[in-house]
């Protein structure tokens, strides 16, 4: 009886540690995902402050010369205009989002960070990078303007004036067939993470064929030991750790029907 006793008193004892490192393990992990968050808000928020600072230099440091054209000038104030205001949504959404994730408390966690972030913050955070994705060429635009603005009275006003332009447009071009193209819409999704997947059996044949032969004479020499199972069971986990450490390539998004069928190693 006394170590029946004993034994459930431990393993009361051990359940508790448990779950106390349970308990731990979750709050490191709420903790963990609101610096992610608050890193990347961060990043955003400075941006978009930079972009609209230099919108606002630019608007008022610009020597406009007095005969210039109304519709240029027009334009000109207007697409200035837009990219101040876009880029004060981008970084003032992402600066009250930043506050409101540091005020979340990881300890009780009424709520779940996941859950927290996808009803509250998730709509102002597309939000946010929309404005920075529109703002950014605007903010091409408006060099090129600037361009034409400045150099009205210059003999070559032409030739200057071009040059910034085709220069902001191939800007403004690589802007949207590279990367907005490629990061936009997975910054944008709730889903989106990286994923890596280990090299095929077919490229590993090489070295596991190496490996294999080792194996083999390793058996040889010592066929008639003990410990023969287990020194195979060595080399096959031995194989199996190096398949898992070898990276291939970076998926991105959803897995596929293919990808979702594969076993986990």
């Amino acid at each position: 009886m006394a170590d029946m006793a004993w034994e459930v008193k431990c393993r009361e004892e051990d359940m508790k540690q448990r779950a106390l490192e349970n308990e731990r393990h979750a709050i490191d992990d709420a903790r963990r995902s609101v610096d992610e968050k608050a890193e990347q808000l961060k990043v955003l928020a400075n941006q978009s402050a930079l972009f609209a600072g230099f919108s606002m230099v630019v608007l008022v440091e610009s020597n406009i010369p007095n005969d210039v054209n109304g519709v240029l000038l027009t334009i000109f104030g207007g697409t200035t205009a837009c990219v101040i205001a876009l880029m004060l949504v981008s970084s003032l959404n992402a600066t009250y989002m930043l506050v409101a994730i540091l005020r979340y408390d990881c300890v009780n966690r009424d709520v779940p960070f996941d859950e927290f972030w996808r009803k509250r913050c998730e709509p102002d955070w597309k939000l946010a990078l929309r404005a920075f994705s529109y703002g950014v060429p605007l903010f091409m635009v408006v060099v090129a303007l600037v361009a034409w603005v400045t150099f009205w009275e210059s003999p070559t006003f032409y030739i200057s004036a071009s040059v910034v332009t085709a220069i902001a447009l191939a800007v403004t071009i690589f802007w949207f067939g590279s990367t907005e193209r490629k990061w936009g819409g997975f910054l944008r999704r709730s889903d989106g993470r990286i994923l890596t997947r280990g090299l095929s059996r077919h490229t590993m044949r090489g070295p596991s064929a190496g490996s294999s032969k080792s194996a083999q004479q390793q058996r040889q020499q010592h066929e008639s030991s003990s410990d023969t199972i287990g020194k195979r069971n060595n080399d096959d986990d031995a194989e199996s750790a190096v398949e898992s450490l070898d990276i291939s390539s970076f998926a991105i998004g959803h897995l596929t029907s293919s990808e979702s069928k594969m076993p986990k190693r």
